[in-house]
């Protein structure tokens, strides 16, 4: 099978997993609750469906991961669904501090319900996760479920601490280069070496073929991040859905910036001095690539590539399910811009 037949496979499994999970909340007095949690997950509500749900890249991880060492990919659903509610723990807390209105084209569940309800509704979503965990118990030892567990409240904790330097920054101009990589550390990378890390746990790999899955994740997390900073400043808006506008007007500390505000040139000298207006952007954005931020990141972004892809490889991924790994890490890294 290749990725797309994988994926015809497993994305159904992984809903049906995600709902019985999400359905612990589908009581009499707690019913409304529980809507709100499947509004987001893109089940419920006024344009549900596929791009609403979105692509469910980090279950597929899990379990393309457990597959590809000859296991059961059936017996990870459990830790599959479980990192798929913790990243979207993490979105609808992302909403209420990013005062974003919108996702996947839909209002948020904050716009609709209001702040302290998209709280309570993160708050659920990661506790229902972790509780999943447990159910890892019906198919593996507890020593391998406690393992589970501790790398995903590891996750957890890092998830916050990206979270936390990220909004830290916002209002600094004096960042440098060393501080982009603790930041995107957590709030990306951290998530996808859990998802390949837990998967290969759960197929039974050992503690070097781990560390290597793990390792892979990580880098592939740092490679699909600065990709998103470069789409974000020079993408094609009909291929990418995000405005190119938003990351210079919302002041973003992405990698091209930092890298330019280190060369101290004309382009820090209009950073400095406050926000980027819409109408500034094309000309700000030219003489950010003239400065060579473009370039710097797409050479970076190449190198943890090539590291996650090397990762991959002493992995030894086997059969379809190995191919298919292979693959979807070659559509995150190699995405159209």
């Amino acid at each position: 099978m290749n990725l797309k037949q994988h994926i015809e496979v497993m994305l159904p499994a992984i809903e049906k997993e995600l709902q019985s999970q999400v359905a612990r909340l589908n009581a009499d007095r707690t019913r409304h609750f529980h809507e709100m949690l499947t509004y987001h997950m893109g089940w419920t509500g006024e344009g549900a469906g596929r791009e609403a749900t979105g692509k469910r890249i980090r279950p597929l991880i899990v379990l393309l991961a457990t597959a590809s060492l000859g296991a059961d990919w059936q017996t990870s659903l459990p830790a599959a669904a479980a990192v798929e509610l913790v990243h979207n723990f993490s979105l609808v807390h992302d909403d209420v501090q990013d005062n974003s209105d919108k996702r996947r084209g839909r209002p948020t569940v904050w716009t609709k319900w209001g702040v302290p309800m998209a709280i309570n509704v993160g708050d659920a979503m990661f506790v229902i996760a972790n509780r999943a965990v447990m159910d890892l118990i019906k198919a593996h030892p507890a020593s391998t479920v406690a393992r589970t567990a501790t790398i995903l409240h590891d996750t957890c904790l890092e998830l916050t601490c990206g979270q936390y330097l990220d909004m830290s920054y916002e209002e600094r101009t004096d960042l440098s280069l060393e501080d982009y990589w603790p930041m995107v550390g957590g709030k990306t990378s951290a998530l996808l070496s859990a998802c390949t890390h837990i998967g290969a746990l759960l197929g039974n790999a050992g503690e070097t073929e781990q560390e290597a899955y793990r390792q892979f994740g990580y880098h592939l997390g740092l490679a699909f991040q600065v990709q998103d900073d470069i789409l974000g400043i020079w993408g094609d808006e009909t291929v990418t859905g995000k405005s190119t506008a938003s990351d210079l007007v919302e002041g973003k500390n992405s990698l091209p910036v930092l890298y330019a505000l280190g060369r101290q040139g004309k382009f820090a000298d209009r950073w400095k001095q406050g926000p980027i207006t819409a109408n500034e952007v094309k000309a700000v954005a030219a003489q950010l690539e003239d400065e060579g931020g473009r370039s710097y990141a797409e050479e970076l972004s190449e190198k943890e590539t090539q590291t996650a892809l090397k990762y991959l490889s002493e992995s030894n991924p086997r059969g379809a399910a190995g191919e298919a790994m292979l693959e979807l890490a070659n559509m995150l890294l190699k995405r159209n811009q």
